[in-house]
């Protein structure tokens, strides 16, 4: 396992609608997203459970800078743990720019690490 270091860390609390339920996510329900790029701020993060046809609203009230960590706490106690999830990135002019989606299981992961070109979770 990877360990990582951050310089600070932001908790924000977010509400799931039954659409976008976990069980039993990671360590009593807590996902903490990881910014370990070195320049690039992390300014959404999406979740879907039907493989991207539609998307949750940005989890994120804050943008994340490289070394900062984002906690999400669920809400839940039924839906899938089978996951897609999207970042979205500050981009040049501004505006966000998306990643390619990826799929993790949630009820197993508690950690998302975004890295330059690589999103690894454990």
């Amino acid at each position: 396992m990877k360990f990582i270091k951050t310089s600070a860390a932001i908790l924000f609390a977010a509400a799931i609608t039954a659409t976008s339920a976990f069980a039993g996510t990671g360590a009593d329900g807590v996902f903490t997203i990881h910014n370990d790029t070195e320049t690039n701020v992390v300014s959404g993060f999406y979740t879907s459970e039907d493989d991207g046809d539609t998307w949750s609203t940005n989890w994120l009230s804050i943008q994340v800078r490289p070394g900062e960590s984002a906690e999400a706490r669920f809400h839940a106690n039924a839906g899938p743990c089978e996951q897609v999830l999207q970042v979205g990135w500050v981009g040049d002019g501004g505006g966000e720019v998306l990643d390619e989606p990826i799929s993790i299981d949630i009820c197993e992961a508690s950690n998302v690490y975004l890295e330059d070109n690589d999103v690894s979770f454990d």
